[in-house]
């Protein structure tokens, strides 16, 4: 099968969060298993372009409609880490992708609008067909509309299309005049709430909306979160689309990149070990305590990894740090925010924990110390307020770290608690709390806690359990191809 990916990121060349992940993981399962597939990202001029290999230019012309003009682009072709990719270059005066990031800029409907129309050009001017095009998240959300509603005349009428929502939260909204940048037009018609009009904004252009109604099925990232966007408030007003729709929609879990996340190679740690070494584990323990100015202590360390947004139920991460501090652990803490109040209120807590030394909190990200972290801690916290996927509990299972999380969104897909799980024993893996509050953390972290101290060999034993979760692409994979196969014969 053929396959092409129209998406806004690809690790690890252009990465913002897990959608980069995704794009990557999957498409190289789906290689794996003997299919083809092209990835196409914009050109941005900050990719990380060491990551490229045999860069050049492949169309040096394409001529991309816009506003009733054309604007044009070179489309450039090289491999990320063995993937197939195609980077798209606009010569335009508005410099879409030329900008020193990937999102954030007050036109950034237009730019990817811009940039999913140029994606189905160059599919058109080349000739590829592939059986299935894949978008992903609001920024390619519009593929489906005008795939079906412009090229299907020119050639492309065979294409089908699957189209995942990462983030319901995250729409893409903009107003008529984005029907007539991208050639669609007829506002009167498309701005219908049975197209691409927002179910509560008339006059709106809703972007995963028109992929809702347009595609010819939709996923999110994992089964619960499915639920959740359709019963609960995490469809962030998309709920009565999806019912609509619901017959072509369905929850698809992320993998996890197991070469990538792997203690028996991982080039960042001071030990690699196995699920049969895991006592190893301690010397990456000792390497991080000596890295981060902590003492060395009989209790158990804790961390939390991850984006410093309110998504992540900060309130329950500063608690998560007192409590274990309270109860004689250590806590350690990687992360960032691109809110400035939040970055300045964590860099206050790291202020007053300065001298602590059973406490660090590192104010950014850096990458080796992230794998680091996982594999020298013995617990992780993942408290969401809402989760559509999550990858730090898996790499935390992989890593014979024990989560401790909030049963929402993907969190509920893959850690279930120890004590009270319906699930059988010996296919539990953590420790799970309801509520976003204080005493439903607390109890989750002293069920840990208590393990932990009364009965260590338990513990061991509990992550090693961990360790033999499989959430690597292999079943996502299948699922997906599954996918495909019951849209390319409709």
């Amino acid at each position: 099968m053929f396959v092409v990916m129209i998406a806004p990121e690809c690790a690890p060349v252009a990465k913002v969060g897990g959608l980069g992940d995704v794009v990557y993981g999957l498409s190289r399962e789906l290689e794996i298993r003997g299919n083809a597939v092209e990835i196409i990202l914009p050109k941005y001029d900050c990719l990380r372009v060491e990551h490229i290999w045999g860069l050049q230019p492949t169309w040096h012309d394409l001529r991309v409609p816009w506003f009733g003009g054309h604007i044009p682009c070179t489309v450039w072709f090289g491999f990320v880490d063995g993937r197939k990719c195609f980077f798209v270059e606009p010569h335009s005066p508005d410099r879409y992708f030329e900008r020193g990031t990937f999102y954030g800029c007050g036109d950034d409907h237009l730019r990817f609008a811009f940039f999913t129309r140029a994606a189905l050009e160059f599919m058109r001017c080349s000739g590829k067909r592939p059986e299935i095009v894949h978008s992903h998240d609001w920024q390619t959300a519009l593929t489906a509309p005008i795939l079906f509603e412009l090229y299907q005349h020119q050639g492309m009428s065979a294409q089908r299309v699957c189209h995942t929502v990462h983030n319901f939260r995250h729409q893409g909204t903009a107003g008529p005049e984005i029907l007539w940048a991208t050639g669609l037009g007829r506002p009167e018609h498309f701005l219908d709430r049975e197209r691409l009009g927002d179910d509560w904004h008339p006059g709106v252009v809703n972007f995963t909306k028109g992929a809702i109604v347009f595609a010819n099925f939709i996923t999110t990232v994992s089964p619960h979160h499915a639920w959740e966007a359709r019963f609960t408030d995490q469809g962030f007003g998309l709920g009565p689309a999806l019912a609509r729709h619901h017959d072509k929609f369905g929850g698809i879990l992320n993998g996890l990149d197991y070469e990538v996340w792997n203690p028996e190679t991982d080039p960042h740690l001071a030990a690699h070990y196995s699920v049969e070494t895991v006592e190893r584990k301690a010397e990456n323990t000792r390497a991080l305590r000596h890295r981060l100015w902590l003492r060395e202590s009989a209790g158990p360390l804790v961390a939390f990894v991850g984006r410093l947004d309110p998504q992540k139920g900060l309130h329950l991460v500063k608690h998560a740090l007192d409590h274990s501090l309270r109860q004689g652990a250590q806590f350690v803490l990687l992360g960032s925010s691109p809110d400035r109040a939040i970055d300045e209120e964590f860099r206050f807590v790291k202020h007053v924990y300065n001298d602590n030394p059973d406490c660090h909190l590192e104010i950014g990200f850096d990458e080796g110390l992230a794998h680091l972290i996982y594999a020298a801690a013995d617990l992780v916290v993942v408290p969401s307020l809402y989760e559509p996927c999550g990858l730090p509990q898996m790499i935390a299972l992989r890593y014979g770290t024990v989560p401790i999380v909030r049963r929402v969104g993907g969190l509920a897909n893959t850690v279930f608690d120890r004590d009270w799980s319906e699930r059988p024993p010996e296919e539990r893996n953590g420790w799970v709390f309801e509520h976003p509050d204080f005493p439903g953390i607390e109890s989750a972290m002293d069920r840990a806690f208590a393990l932990w101290r009364d009965d260590p060999p338990a513990f061991r034993a509990f992550a090693r359990q961990g360790m033999r979760c499989d959430y690597s692409w292999r079943v996502p994979g299948e699922h997906y191809l599954r996918v495909y196969e019951h849209i390319r014969h409709k």
